[in-house]
């Protein structure tokens, strides 16, 4: 009977977690088909209307360090039901009425995603330490799918109920993931009282020490497992981490913002243009979710990397050369390589720190570098193109980037053993 509980238990976990992941992009993903709707009825012009995604973007860079802080306080448990509990809230006062409701809404939306951006992880490495390239691969596709159903659910749902009430609508779904992980977690105590402190959970699991402990930032005495930055920041580790998430969310956040009118400027109409987005991002769904398993065994991520890097390049160059020329494999070529590195680069981050508090503190600085630079990469290539009168430039711009992601990729992936601070006391 107990482990007919168990099981229950488990399952129970595991959905709740899948849940969770698919409420971290529909709130972001499903605002651009609705901005003519919310433009017209609010009066808004288009730097108005684009400032929505704006202010949502730049909370998941500035606030991702309040994470770690959170989750050492309350537990990386709590910090994710906060985070969809106040996700929630957000996005239903985004649906509000009135501009000042919008944008505090947004605020509210993209700080708990921010959250639950660099919690994932942390949870990864908590709850699942031996299988840590599945459950990546699970949450990260599953994300992605978050993504690609909403931008395509929300016009049809607007026709039907009004803009409002379908802007709102990720509101109940954060609600239902909230209430499952709630009896998840309550289930889980449980069966599993808290181990001791110190212990590292791939080392329990039976992981490779030389995979999982590149980056050690050690708690202060006394201190309930939080993980100092000034110490993190001093692991060279973490600096190729950081450039890495940073890189390939630059590269990804030009093609979300900018591809459709680069097909658009070579001669596709609009409708294929948009197509064509959409299936790099099917693409990226199946590749998010295949690649960990395959890395997360292995020794070095470092050949996964190379490939996905250089499968991006591949889909640039093929935008660039030849846009009217099987387009659909250049797409396919491009969300290869680009689903394979966002999945790693989550990887990396949870492979790389030897326990959940380490994790959840690396996850922070390299989330909060990525979307920083993930919110000046859309705009850089604007600027490129408007100084240049044309894509060539900002195309080369973007492939330089794919050769820098390539460079500190590879370094991030090397399971190089480097730990920094003191050493922990033997038990």
């Amino acid at each position: 009977m107990s482990g007919i509980k168990a099981n229950r238990g488990n399952l129970l976990l595991v959905g709740g977690f899948v849940l969770a992941a698919l409420n971290l992009r529909p709130a972001l993903a499903g605002v651009s088909p609705l901005l003519p709707a919310i433009m017209r009825d609010l009066g808004l012009s288009p730097a108005g209307g684009g400032a929505i995604t704006t202010v949502m973007v730049v909370c998941l860079g500035l606030l991702a360090p309040v994470a770690p802080a959170l989750a050492t306080r309350i537990g990386l448990d709590r910090t994710l039901l906060a985070g969809l509990l106040v996700l929630a809230a957000g996005v239903a006062l985004r649906s509000a009425d009135g501009v000042p409701a919008l944008y505090c809404g947004a605020a509210l939306a993209g700080t708990a995603i921010a959250v639950m951006n660099v919690v994932m992880p942390g949870l990864v490495k908590q709850h699942f330490p031996g299988r840590v390239g599945l459950f990546t691969g699970l949450y990260v596709s599953v994300m992605v799918s978050g993504a690609a159903m909403a931008s395509a659910a929300m016009v049809p749902l607007a026709g039907q109920v009004g803009w409002r009430v379908a802007a709102g609508s990720p509101a109940l779904l954060a609600l239902v993931a909230a209430a499952l992980w709630w009896v998840a977690r309550g289930r889980t105590a449980r069966q599993n009282p808290a181990g001791e402190p110190g212990q590292n959970p791939a080392s329990a699991a039976g992981q490779d020490p030389a995979t999982t402990t590149a980056v050690t930032a050690h708690p202060r005495p006394g201190g309930p497992g939080h993980r100092p930055y000034a110490t993190l920041l001093r692991a060279p580790a973490t600096w190729a981490v950081m450039a890495f998430m940073g890189l390939q969310s630059l590269t990804f956040y030009i093609v979300l913002a900018w591809l459709p009118t680069v097909f658009q400027a070579a001669g596709l109409p609009a409708d294929e243009a948009g197509y064509l987005l959409g299936l790099t991002n099917l693409v990226q769904i199946a590749a998010a979710l295949l690649v960990p398993l395959h890395a997360g065994r292995a020794r070095s991520q470092a050949p996964h990397v190379a490939v996905a890097a250089l499968l991006t390049v591949g889909g640039y160059l093929g935008v660039l050369l030849a846009p009217t020329t099987t387009p659909w494999l250049w797409m396919v070529v491009l969300g290869l390589g680009q689903g394979a590195s966002i999945a790693l680069a989550l990887l990396i981050i949870t492979l790389r720190a030897p326990d959940p508090a380490s994790v959840t503190a690396l996850s922070a600085v390299a989330q909060s570098s990525g979307y920083v630079l993930a919110a000046v990469g859309p705009l850089a290539f604007g600027l490129l193109h408007e100084l240049s009168r044309g894509w060539t430039v900002p195309l080369l711009a973007g492939l330089g980037a794919c050769v820098l992601q390539l460079a500190s990729g590879v370094l991030a992936a090397r399971p190089v053993p480097l730990q920094t601070g003191q050493p922990e006391r033997a038990a």
